[in-house]
C-alpha cells in the first residue's frame, strides 16, 4: 500500500478509497458467475468468481492478506486464508480482507435468490480471523440493537424487538435458513405468532437486511457459517445494526478447526464491533442473482448490468452502484 493506513483523501480514508476500488472486483466476479446462472454447476460458478476477482485484486495498488477465505491453498481454487493480494508486491501486508466471491453457490447454479459477492477489509488486526465453523445467530437493525440477547428465548428476542419496533408480534417477519436443525427454532417463532420467512442460501444478505430501510426482515435468527458472520458485521458496522453470535460447532471436524486455531471454549458471545474492529471497516458487495440487498446482473444484448454497495465506517457512507459494461 503505498499511503498510510490512517490518511485521508479529500475527508475520505484510504481504506473508504480502496473500496471503491475493491467494487469493480465484486462486479467482474459477478458478472464471471452470473454466465452460470441455472446451469446446475456450482463448482464451475465458483471458480469463475475466484478467478475473476483474483485477477482483479491483483491490478490495484495495495497490500492486503486473506484472513477469512473459503479454501485451503492446497485443496481448493478458491482466495486461500494467508494469500497476498494486490499489486504492491514489495509491501507487508497492511490491510485484512475477507471475502466470499461468490456467497451462495447453490442459488447461482439452481437459479434462486440472495447470491452475492463479497469483500469486507480493514487495517492488520481489525477482522476476526473466524476458522470455518457453525455460529448461532441473532442480527437485528439499529433501532432493536440494544434489545435483544443471545441468551434468551425467541419469544423474548421477539417481543423485544417488535417493541423497539413499534409493531405488533405478528407483524414480526424473523429470517431463518432452511435447514432440518432449525426445526424447532422455526416452531418457536411461530408459537409467538410471528413470521418466518425461511431462505435456502445467503445469510451475510438476511444477516443485513434487517438494517436495510424499507425492508420486510426483522431479525435474523439460527445458526450458519462464521464467515458470512465477520462479512455481515462488516456491514452492520456502517449500518448502524447488529449481530450476536456465538461458536456451535456442527461435529467433530468443526471442533478440531476451533482447537487448531486455539478456540476450546464456546461460550464467547462476538458483536459486530468484536467481528470487524476500529474506525476503517470497509463492505463492498455485488449482487449476482437478486435478493434483499442487491440485484442481481442484468445481461442484455448491448449491456451487462450490475448493481452493488459499497459501504465505509469512516466516514459512514453508503453508495448504491448501477454500472453497465458493454460485452466483448
Amino acid at each position: 500500500m503505498t499511503k498510510k493506513a490512517n490518511a485521508t483523501n479529500n475527508g475520505m480514508s484510504v481504506f473508504a478509497d480502496l473500496a471503491l476500488e475493491f467494487v469493480s472486483a465484486t462486479e467482474l466476479a459477478a458478472i464471471a458467475a452470473a454466465q452460470w446462472i441455472g446451469k446446475g454447476d456450482k463448482k464451475a460458478a465458483d471458480k469463475a468468481a475466484v478467478d475473476a476477482m483474483r485477477a482483479r485484486f491483483n491490478t490495484i495498488d495495495f497490500c492486503g492478506e486473506v484472513v477469512i477465505g473459503e479454501g485451503a491453498k492446497d485443496e481448493s481454487f478458491e482466495l486461500f486464508i494467508g494469500e497476498h493480494l494486490g499489486c504492491a508486491a514489495h509491501a507487508q501486508p497492511s490491510i485484512d480482507i475477507a471475502v466470499d466471491p461468490l456467497e451462495c453457490t447453490s442459488s447461482v447454479a439452481f437459479g434462486r435468490p440472495n447470491a452475492l459477492t463479497v469483500i469486507a477489509a480493514g487495517p492488520r488486526g481489525t477482522l476476526y480471523k473466524a476458522a470455518d465453523a457453525y455460529m448461532e445467530k441473532i442480527a437485528v437493525g439499529p433501532t432493536a440493537k440494544n434489545g435483544v440477547d443471545l441468551d434468551a428465548p425467541p419469544k423474548e428476542n421477539i417481543a423485544k424487538v417488535a417493541r423497539a419496533l413499534g409493531k405488533d408480534i405478528s407483524e414480526i417477519t424473523v429470517a431463518v435458513l432452511e435447514r432440518p436443525r432449525h426445526e424447532k427454532l422455526i416452531a418457536d417463532i411461530r408459537a409467538t405468532g410471528a413470521r418466518v420467512r425461511l431462505f435456502t442460501d445467503g445469510d451475510i444478505a438476511m444477516g443485513i437486511a434487517p438494517s436495510l430501510p424499507e425492508n420486510s426482515v426483522d431479525i435474523l435468527m439460527g445458526i450458519g457459517g462464521s464467515s458470512e458472520a465477520v462479512l455481515a458485521a462488516a456491514a452492520l458496522r456502517s449500518l448502524g445494526g447488529e449481530i450476536l453470535c456465538r461458536w456451535k460447532p456442527a461435529d467433530d471436524k468443526q471442533k478440531a478447526r476451533l482447537a487448531a486455531a486455539g478456540i476450546t471454549s464456546y461460550d464467547e458471545i462476538f458483536s459486530s464491533n468484536g467481528l470487524a474492529r476500529g474506525h476503517d471497516i470497509t463492505f463492498t458487495a455485488s449482487g449476482v442473482t437478486g435478493g434483499p440487498l442487491l440485484d442481481g446482473v442484468v445481461v442484455s444484448s448491448n449491456f451487462i448490468k450490475t448493481h452493488s454497495v459499497v459501504m465505509s465506517t469512516h466516514p459512514k457512507t453508503i453508495r448504491y452502484i448501477t454500472t453497465r459494461r458493454e460485452p466483448k
